[in-house]
């Protein structure tokens, strides 16, 4: 997924994200244009999965 995917549709996915992961906190699902790399980072350790297992865990939640 990249920067201009997931700028366009993370206030969609953000809610879907929280509800796998109640957890995860809205400073850590903020999004900032440019980011991309810490969100992904954040993401990682919340869930455990690699980078490439968040993107494809995203655009499957984008279905």
């Amino acid at each position: 997924m990249d920067s201009l995917e997931l700028n366009g549709k993370w206030n969609e996915l953000k809610g879907k994200v929280k509800q796998a992961y109640a957890d995860l906190t809205e400073d850590d699902l903020t999004y900032a244009e440019g980011k991309d790399d810490e969100l992904y980072g954040k993401l990682q350790q919340k869930t455990g999965k690699t980078r490439e297992g968040i993107i494809e865990w995203l655009k499957s939640l984008d279905k």
